[in-house]
């Protein structure tokens, strides 16, 4: 079930595509399921269980976003300045040595975890058909991506790297740190630059979404694609 060293050196462009099939959603012209965003569906859908009135869940929705896309911003960052950014957007993997600083003392994959939260953020934007579709085949594409990759450095670093799987836990975080620290310097400034596309969509969400125009939030999504596609000529090759 893992990744093929091809869709590991193509990822990026992996999940530029589901994204936008998620937001295109084509088959939605044939089919006609959805007609609200996800947003919508979800207050118009707690507001029926009478679980809070549509505006009071509007704004919980809401604050789930900001939280997922502050959340995954936040990961992907804090992993990004311990193992590099320039190895992070890298087609190849790079297995020289054990990584345990950071957020990997407590969980081994915490770009991959942060990636799934922003997913989920975003999914809040599409189509309730689009949304269940990036879901899962995101969440697919990033299961496949991690038994490679622990394949790989599994393969590359033996007992050393299995014995920290043993130690630390895959997806859900330790509250306390598992193993010791490795050592090594965090490198914030060019881990944010790297992730400056996840912090984008953190801040049109906390800025824009008050609106309450998922189209809005949309085009800032856009946008901070398109200034992460320039900032990734800044990052210093590995």
């Amino acid at each position: 079930m893992k990744a093929f060293a091809l869709e590991y050196r193509l990822r990026y462009w992996i999940h530029v595509v589901i994204y936008t099939l998620g937001f295109t959603v084509p088959w939605n012209y044939w089919l006609h399921l959805d007609t609200v965003r996800t947003w919508q569906w979800l207050a118009a859908a707690t507001f029926r269980a009478k679980w809070m009135g549509f505006s009071g869940a509007t704004v919980a929705i809401l604050i789930a976003g900001i939280v997922f896309a502050f959340a995954g911003a936040m990961l992907r960052t804090w992993g990004s300045a311990y193992i590099g950014a320039s190895v992070v957007q890298d087609g190849a993997m790079h297995g020289d040595r054990v990584i345990a600083a950071g957020p990997y003392r407590r969980m081994r994959n915490p770009l991959y975890v942060g990636t799934f939260l922003h997913t989920l953020a975003l999914a809040l934007l599409m189509l309730p058909s689009g949304s269940a579709f990036t879901i899962v085949m995101i969440a697919i594409v990033q299961i496949r991506l991690i038994l490679a990759e622990e394949a790989f450095l599994a393969e590359q670093q033996g007992e050393p790297y299995k014995a920290y799987c043993s130690l630390v836990p895959r997806l859900l975080p330790s509250l306390s740190a598992k193993v010791a620290d490795s050592g090594g310097r965090a490198a914030w400034g060019t881990a944010f630059l790297g992730e400056i596309y996840m912090w984008g969509v953190f801040v049109s969400f906390a800025a824009l979404g008050w609106m309450y125009n998922s189209m809005l939030i949309l085009q800032g999504v856009v946008v901070s694609l398109g200034v992460s596609l320039v900032a990734r000529a800044f990052i210093p090759k590995r």
